[in-house]
């Protein structure tokens, strides 16, 4: 076996175990609270040391903003991979199934919320990754929406990365809602209704 193969073999190994490990203090930081998991059990739950686990994240905060930018990366993917005509309705749907995405994880939808507030620091380490990835998600959006702009079926004279800003802002206002009512907002219905009134405003 060559050098590079073997190699290769080692960052796919690590790579599988860093995703694992992601995996698991999501479930533990979502069920028990972010607080209430140290890395030592974790650690255990992932058959590693805590030098181990410490290795590919070297504090708690870290690990933390992996399973953040997880999220991220899901919902990239998600806008990536849309399908279906474009009929002008097609990206406010795709923003209303990402919705119901994320209220199926209420666990992890809180602990993004919690680092969000942390992006707001210009010295913190999410403050970093929430502008890098807000930059790309806007950018997404706009894209789906100007593509149903060119193809007629809405209207050519909107900014829609301002538009798509908007619906992150939404989107994430009312996660924080959620989160500090407890659950007690109906989250998709609330961004329902912000995107039938927006889909409103952009139709020709």
């Amino acid at each position: 076996m060559s050098q590079g193969t073997t190699k290769r073999g080692s960052y796919s190994v690590g790579r599988k175990r860093r995703g694992h490990i992601i995996d698991v203090a999501a479930q533990y930081f979502a069920s028990q609270g972010y607080s209430n998991t140290s890395l030592a059990e974790i650690a255990r739950q992932v058959g590693l040391t805590t030098p181990g686990v410490t290795h590919h994240f070297p504090t708690k905060q870290h690990l933390l903003l992996a399973i953040v930018e997880q999220r991220f990366d899901v919902a990239e993917s998600f806008a990536a991979a849309s399908e279906g005509p474009l009929d002008g309705t097609r990206t406010l749907g795709l923003l209303l199934e990402l919705t119901h995405l994320l209220i199926a994880q209420p666990g992890l939808m809180e602990l993004f919320v919690r680092v969000s507030a942390e992006a707001a620091d210009p010295d913190s380490p999410a403050h970093e990754l929430f502008a890098e990835r807000y930059e790309r998600v806007t950018a997404q959006i706009a894209a789906l929406f100007q593509a149903e702009a060119q193809a007629g079926f809405l209207r050519t004279d909107i900014d829609y990365h301002a538009v798509a800003r908007e619906c992150i802002a939404v989107s994430d206002g009312l996660q924080l809602q959620w989160v500090v009512s407890r659950g007690k907002i109906d989250l998709v219905a609330q961004i329902n209704t912000h995107l039938q009134r927006l889909g409103d405003s952009l139709r020709p």
